[in-house]
């Protein structure tokens, strides 16, 4: 029995630590199952160390020690193909310049595929104009190497589980989909896989309306679910970009223009259910407002990108619809002045619903987009809600602060269709700037700073933006210090991707030295992951690592986001 045990431990380590000398190579094994972009992925080799005359003596040392690494129950900790990425200064590492994710991937075996549909019926498809669409991101410049294999449409958290655990059981990546409008390339199956499309689950399964919440199934849209609760007066006040969905709004922790009076989607989700890696279903918490009970699994899941499981049922908080509000619209010389308003606006203490800048070049995309003839300086937009009398004395107190700060043209509007189509525009931003450049693509920033630095960074940004060739707008939530810029550059054109590479990064860098964040609210996805140790530091990073690799040990829960790939336990 003895020998038996230690016989079994000199195998674990034995194969772990090959897989561990493996990775580090600067060219990665494959096996002639496996196909890759290699060509994307190409460089020197080093030999492979010899499995008989390196590795057992290593093994026998380790497991005669007693040295208990638990390698088998995660075979990446260190992402073997990140390795190369980020010494080779591509995407994913430290300095990542790359436009394309690279990515390996191997055959989907034909048991899969029969156990898939089996479960899914019709709902699942090989087709490949299905899956390029599943997998290049609707308004991401980002692309991968590869496409998903097979797109399933569930439609119950029962189908969830079983398609989850049969990809465990044939180590399969999953990458769950939902309204496909995020920016950071957080669908994109690099290494190909099976795509989950949550869009036949989109049920609202209890709505509550004394305590003021809602529990639907995650490929409801926003929109869609506000259209329902408005007869009952409820709405739910996170607005990102429309066709945004609640499952994907939960996986990137989104906010919108509304978050600085209602906060962002960590504040507005009460409970979740997830299907984690094996298959299991969890459900983080009860229906209580407030809970001191364990561990915070919501929030844990909330902004995990889909990388610790699938969400499949949320319990969101509402509020009420206001019983009156005003829109306002105020013009200024300077974006700093802009800028300048909106902090002394919050530190006023008028509680704003909406704080949103836009500059004169985004002013000017949405004159050509939308046909409008609005002046084209920096502009701020306000929306204050209560009251009819306490939303017009806000309006008023307001006016005398823009004024104060070389604000002009100062108007506001009551009319429910006049404030719709104000707030349409603003929602719209992103199309708009297409109006100006429509067959270029657009690398979006998303930086955050302390509130009493935002002027600061938006000035230091602009003065940038404003020397480049490339066409530039600045859109921030400018309640709580978050900043948008819209980079036009022709993808074709290998210095324009760079210049706005650049532009991105200067910002990046210019806010996280002012303490700020390189993402508010789109999240990291491929994008952003070589900040991330920049931000959080490489300790935080493998502890995420750690959470990662305990409950998903084969990787398979859209790999290759969130978390660096030089990232090594």
């Amino acid at each position: 029995m003895a020998f038996s045990s230690w016989f079994s431990r000199f195998s674990s380590y034995s194969r772990n630590i090959y897989r561990i000398i493996q990775s580090s190579s600067v060219h990665q094994f494959r096996t002639q199952s496996m196909y890759a972009a290699e060509a994307l992925n190409s460089g020197g080799t080093k030999p492979v160390f010899s499995w008989s005359s390196s590795l057992i003596p290593l093994a026998v040392t380790l497991s005669a020690g007693s040295i208990v690494f638990d390698f088998g129950r995660n075979p990446s900790m260190c992402d073997a193909a990140g390795v190369d990425d980020y010494r080779g200064g591509t995407v994913g590492g430290k300095y990542s310049t790359d436009l394309v994710v690279k990515g390996y991937r191997k055959d989907v075996p034909e048991e899969l595929i029969d156990e898939l549909r089996a479960i899914c019926g019709e709902d699942m498809t090989l087709d490949y104009d299905e899956r390029y669409f599943h997998g290049k991101p609707q308004n991401s410049f980002h692309e991968a190497a590869n496409i998903p294999d097979i797109v399933v449409f569930p439609r119950s958290e029962d189908e969830i589980s079983k398609i989850v655990r049969s990809c465990n059981n044939h180590k399969v990546p999953i990458v769950p989909y939902g309204g496909a409008t995020s920016i950071e390339g957080h669908t994109l199956s690099p290494h190909g896989g099976v795509c989950i499309d949550m869009s036949l689950m989109k049920n609202v399964k209890a709505l509550h309306v004394e305590d003021m919440d809602v529990v639907v199934e995650p490929g409801i849209g926003w929109m869609e679910l506000n259209e329902y609760l408005e007869p009952y007066g409820l709405f739910f006040p996170l607005d990102p970009g429309p066709g945004a969905t609640i499952g994907g709004m939960c996986a990137t922790r989104c906010s919108g223009s509304l978050a600085v009076r209602y906060g962002t989607m960590r504040d507005n989700v009460i409970n979740l259910k997830v299907v984690l890696a094996n298959g299991d279903v969890v459900k983080t918490g009860s229906r209580a407002r407030k809970s001191a009970a364990g561990y915070d699994l919501t929030r844990l899941i909330i902004g995990s990108e889909g990388t610790l499981g699938v969400v499949t049922e949320v319990t969101l908080r509402l509020q009420k619809i206001p019983q009156y509000s005003v829109v306002a619209m105020c013009n200024f010389p300077t974006i700093k002045d802009a800028a300048d308003v909106a902090i002394a606006t919050m530190l006023s203490g008028i509680q704003v619903s909406r704080v949103e800048l836009l500059d004169e070049v985004q002013v000017k995309a949405i004159n050509i987009a939308n046909g409008k003839n609005l002046p084209e300086v920096p502009t701020l937009m306000f929306e204050f809600i209560g009251t009819e009398a306490y939303s017009r004395e806000q309006t008023l107190m307001v006016q005398k602060i823009a004024f104060e700060h070389n604000g002009s043209d100062f108007v506001f509007a009551e009319d429910p269709e006049a404030k719709k189509e104000l707030w349409k525009i603003r929602k719209e931003a992103l199309w708009a700037c297409f109006a100006m450049e429509p067959s270029f693509e657009a690398m979006i920033s998303d930086v955050c700073v302390p509130l009493s630095q935002l002027a600061e960074l938006i000035s230091r940004s602009k003065q940038e933006l404003d020397a480049s060739p490339l066409v530039c707008t600045v859109i921030a939530h400018a309640g709580d210090g978050n900043f948008h810029t819209l980079i036009l550059f022709d993808p074709n054109q290998e210095e324009q991707r760079q210049e706005a590479e650049r532009l991105n990064h200067f910002m990046v860098h210019t806010a996280l030295s002012m303490e700020g964040t390189c993402t508010g609210e789109h999240g990291v996805g491929t994008g952003k992951m070589k900040y991330l140790e920049k931000e959080l530091g490489i300790e935080a990073l493998r502890t995420m690592k750690r959470i990662k690799a305990v409950l998903d040990p084969n990787n398979i829960m859209n790999p290759g986001k969130l978390i660096p790939p030089h990232v090594c336990l």
